[in-house]
């Protein structure tokens, strides 16, 4: 799969974008509301359909310099705890590596420095989050797709599966690892980076650092932080509980396109 020409965002309006906006309710309405959550879920494949069938010409939008937010909330975890990830942090993250691997034909060991020799973007976008908030900032990363041809993705590949050295807290299957995964359509998309700058500067910790999942037309929770390991992979229902990530196991959508 190779980048596309995508032009600006001409996003579907009427009844896919209104089905998409009740994501945006609060934390607790979404996972406390049996209702609510059913009526997401019968919608998620709709939605997802709709924005398919848009995504090769749609850009989340971007925002001059002067939009930045001056405060941008961190929200979840803002310093993991793991012995490995302190650390990493300590030495300035130069031992750390980003493992790219699963159905692919040349798996990746990259430090930070191979990252930021990669193929790279600069965008300025909102981070919506399911909470009902958002944020503006500026970020610079190196673009996903590039790295996955790298790789060289294998026909069954359907999926980018990301780990982070981030717990949280013990995921429900006991194993204390948080994860998230998105489609390659998504993977592919250009505005998709692990990005590792943050306002001109390198990315704090309370944001991710080193590197940090930006897939911009997804709610927040869908941008991973403290990406340690990258797989393809043709399928999720193996992970965790098998919804496609640790928020998604504990009751939001997989699909959380905006």
């Amino acid at each position: 799969m190779s980048d596309r020409a995508i032009s600006r965002r001409a996003w579907l309006r009427g009844g896919g974008a209104s089905l998409l906006g009740l994501a945006t309710a609060g934390c607790d309405r979404l996972t406390q509301s049996q209702g609510v959550n059913r009526l997401l879920s019968s919608a998620d494949g709709l939605n997802q359909a709709l924005y398919d069938l848009a995504a090769d010409r749609t850009l989340a939008r971007e925002y001059p310099a002067s939009a930045i937010s001056r405060d941008f909330r961190a929200n979840g975890s803002t310093q993991p705890d793991s012995e490995e990830y302190q650390a990493l942090a300590a030495n300035g993250f130069a031992d750390w590596r980003l493992e790219i691997g699963g159905l692919v034909e040349r798996p990746l060991s990259l430090s930070l420095a191979d990252l930021r020799a990669a193929p790279a973007r600069r965008q300025i976008t909102r981070h919506d989050c399911v909470e009902g908030w958002s944020c503006i900032a500026g970020w610079k990363g190196a673009r996903l797709g590039p790295l996955l041809d790298r790789a060289g993705l294998k026909p069954a590949a359907k999926y980018l599966a990301f780990y982070c050295a981030d717990t949280l807290e013990l995921t429900l299957d006991g194993t204390g690892d948080y994860y998230e995964t998105i489609s390659l359509l998504d993977a592919y998309h250009p505005q998709t980076i692990l990005a590792y700058e943050m306002n001109d500067a390198p990315l704090p910790v309370a944001h991710g650092a080193p590197v940090r999942l930006r897939v911009e037309r997804q709610l927040g929770y869908k941008m991973a932080k403290y990406v340690m390991r990258i797989e393809a992979i043709e399928r999720f229902d193996h992970l965790g509980l098998g919804k496609g990530g640790y928020w998604e196991d504990r009751g939001y959508q997989w699909f959380a396109g905006i």
